[in-house]
């Protein structure tokens, strides 16, 4: 049976944790894992999530399966969160789901039920999952430009074009904030133009909103969801808890679907559960529990919203820290982009090999695509990155 399978090829960001944990060097830097460090350079548990923790062990009498579509209150929380009151909640179903990956691999297959191999207009570049996801459950990927590589913003007047010749009923894939890779977000008033497109054309977004919270804040961050709930007839929704929560090992995400009527919408749901159903059967409950028990008493969401901001915070310093050391040692604005970018990563204009320089003769590990995650970064690393990156690339 196994004897024509192959090895894969290697996850480009898997793949180096192995290797950084192995390397010896007291000084390496580990800015390819997509997690948030504070200053000590621990990913750290935040003081909500410690104490609902600690409620739950002491309330918790079960560990029976919370059925296929998980907790109906969590969702109903996370749902609040992200769309807030944009569309008719009779219109909104969800279902839990393990983390954001897993909320996109039912969305893909309910995508690939509803209408099989259809398109999904994906941006180039994009989280690499996204497009394993989607293939794997059938689905065309059509690729749409994104970045403008020479000043590292949204290149808007290539995606509107793109946009523009959709075909009715295409999926069209939206990073709802933070863009991974490239922390590149468009305006609001770029935003409200793709949307208007997007109904006139009647295309079908698919969001996905894993970092909310990290970019603008929790409101903000929701822009796009609440501004597409408000003007198109169906839309898909992944959210993802691992960052914004901290509980990256809990698996804890949500599916969400927008339906022209709550009839549709039902319908819509129960063959959302029968993916889930199929796919990993029951969700995790702990980190759904952690979410629910941290919304739902204001104490302890008021202190969760506080500490977020202050991650949120750290970030836009060694976002502008950094920008600022590249323009010391260059006198040049090559780097501000760094500066206007938003949430954990951005791209540092790397070649593969340049990348490879960066981990072998300065212990810095970024992915080979340039991708580097800002908020893995402590701020006494900042000139130290910024020297390296340019030597790497003969300009220091």
């Amino acid at each position: 049976m196994f004897d024509d399978l192959t090895m894969p090829p290697a996850d480009k960001i898997l793949s180096l944790m192995p290797i950084f944990r192995q390397d010896s060097r007291s000084n390496k830097i580990d800015l390819g894992v997509g997690v948030y460090r504070d200053a000590s350079g621990t990913t750290p548990i935040p003081r909500a999530v410690r104490e609902a923790e600690k409620r739950i062990h002491t309330a918790q009498t079960t560990k029976a399966y919370v059925g296929p579509a998980g907790d109906p209150v969590f969702c109903d929380l996370i749902g609040r969160l992200v769309f807030s009151e944009a569309a008719p909640w009779e219109r909104i179903r969800a279902i839990q789901t393990p983390g954001g990956a897993g909320a996109l691999t039912v969305l893909a297959g309910l995508i690939s039920l509803a209408r099989p191999g259809a398109a999904v207009h994906v941006p180039d570049p994009t989280w690499v999952n996204h497009v394993s996801i989607l293939e794997d459950n059938g689905l065309r990927i059509v690729t749409y430009p994104y970045l403008d590589s020479r000043t590292g913003e949204v290149d808007f007047d290539a995606l509107l074009d793109h946009f523009s010749r959709a075909e009715r009923g295409d999926v069209v894939l939206l990073h709802g904030c933070c863009h991974n890779p490239t922390g590149a977000d468009p305006s609001r008033s770029q935003w409200q133009a793709l949307a208007e497109i997007i109904a006139e054309r009647g295309l079908v977004p698919l969001v996905d909103i894993a970092y909310q919270g990290f970019g603008d804040g929790l409101e903000d961050d929701a822009f796009v969801v609440r501004l597409l709930a408000g003007m198109v007839p169906e839309m898909l929704v992944s959210a993802s808890c691992s960052k914004n929560f901290g509980i990256y090992r809990e698996r804890t995400g949500a599916a969400f679907i927008l339906a022209t009527n709550a009839d549709r919408a039902d319908a819509t749901k129960a063959q959302l559960t029968v993916r889930a159903r199929i796919v990993y059967s029951m969700p995790p409950d702990h980190g759904a529990a952690i979410v629910r028990t941290v919304l739902e008493d204001p104490a302890l969401a008021a202190d969760w919203r506080a500490e977020l901001d202050g991650m949120r915070s750290n970030i836009l310093s060694l976002r502008q820290g950094l920008a600022a050391s590249f323009r010391r040692f260059t006198n040049g604005s090559d780097y501000d982009f760094l500066a206007k970018n938003k949430g954990m990563f951005s791209l540092i204009g790397l070649t593969p090999g340049e990348a490879v320089m960066l981990r072998e003769h300065h212990a810095i590990y970024i992915v080979e695509d340039g991708r580097i995650n800002v908020a893995g970064l402590q701020a006494s690393q900042i000139d130290t990155f910024a020297e390296a990156v340019l030597a790497v690339r003969g300009k220091r």
